[in-house]
This record gives C-alpha cells, structure tokens and sequence, in this order.
C-alpha cells in the first residue's frame, strides 16, 4: 500500500527530536528544525481545500436568525421596596422563547465545535501539513475560518475562500437582524 503523505519535514514519530525526513515511503536518520520552522508543502491543485464541514459552519448562523425572532418577551413591571422602584418582573422576559433561544445556541456552539474538528480531520487527509488548529473555533467560527482560510492560501494559493466570504455575509446579516430585534425590544422595554 503506497503512502499519501508527501515528502517532506514531519513531527519526529519517536517524539525526541523537532522534525525528520519523511521520503514519501519511510523515515530517514535526517533531523530538521522544530516543526514551527518549517514551511508547509504545497498540495496538488486538483486537491479540494473546501469541505462540506466548513460550509455547514459558514451557513450554520442562518439558524439563528429565525430563532431571534421567536423571542418575543411582554415586559411586565413591578414595584419592588417601600418607595416604590420601578423594575421589571424577571418572569416577563424569561420566557419558553428565551430558553429555547438560549437551548439552541448551546447547540450550535457545539455543532460549530464539531464542524471544525471534522473539518480540520478532513484537510489533513486531504496533505495539508499542520491545518489551522480546530479548538480556535472556541472562540468562534469566524476565527476558525478565517485561520484555516490563512493556512489553505499558504498550502494551495489562488483557490476561491467561498466559505469564508458567505460566513462574513451570513454574520453580517445576523448582526443587522440582531441589532435591530435588540433595538425593537428595547424600545418595547421603555414603553
């Protein structure tokens, strides 16, 4: 059975030393510099870089904003304390639409996390050396695409970033939708 990892400087399997030789069959006796020295190989150009995995976290956010609209709290107010303070009944904005909201996102964040793990599995299979580490989606998707977008330029210039450019479009849509429901509840609040 042939290998499909290129020639070139890999982590040191025995974990002793930074980088050896891989020639496209074996290890050699050749040690190299720490792996973060080390430039990526290019891979092959008939190598696809997007996955179904990065597409379903670019267009995953459109979920969201169908469940903002859901939301829908009736402020109530009650006067809290001998003068009298003006405040708003928790119960009021707690609402089954709040939690599902809430029960949702959770959801989400841990299907983006999953998407990025399959996503960056996917791309090293596929020859890219040392992907754009998966747990930055942690901080977010658009981190994780943006980093993986940063390391496919480098290992197969010129290739279309589709995803990204959607997951920018569908995040900005999401802002708009959210700042303006935000704006309106707001609104609703002071009434």
């Amino acid at each position: 059975m042939s290998s499909v990892t290129p020639p070139g400087w890999y982590p040191d399997p025995s974990g002793r030393y930074g980088t050896r030789w891989w020639d496209g069959t074996q290890w050699t006796q050749q040690l190299g510099p720490p792996l973060s020295q080390i430039p990526r190989p290019r891979i092959a150009d008939t190598t696809r870089t997007d996955t179904v995995f990065v597409w379903v976290l670019a267009l995953l956010p459109l979920v969201t904003v169908p469940l903002l609209l859901t939301y829908q709290p009736h402020f109530r107010y009650e006067s809290i304390g001998p003068s009298h303070i003006r405040s708003i009944d928790p119960t009021s904005i707690y609402t089954a639409g709040y939690l599902l909201v809430q029960g949702a996102s959770l959801l989400l964040y841990a299907a983006n996390v999953l998407l990025a793990f399959f996503d960056h599995r996917a791309l090293t299979r596929r020859g890219v050396v040392r992907p754009f580490p998966w747990p930055w989606v942690f901080l977010s998707s658009i981190v994780y695409v943006i980093g993986r977008y940063v390391v496919v330029r480098k290992v197969a210039p010129g290739r279309a970033m589709w995803p990204l450019w959607v997951l920018m479009a569908v995040s900005v849509i999401g802002a708009v939708v959210g700042i303006t429901r935000s704006v309106a509840l707001f609104h609703q609040m002071l009434l």
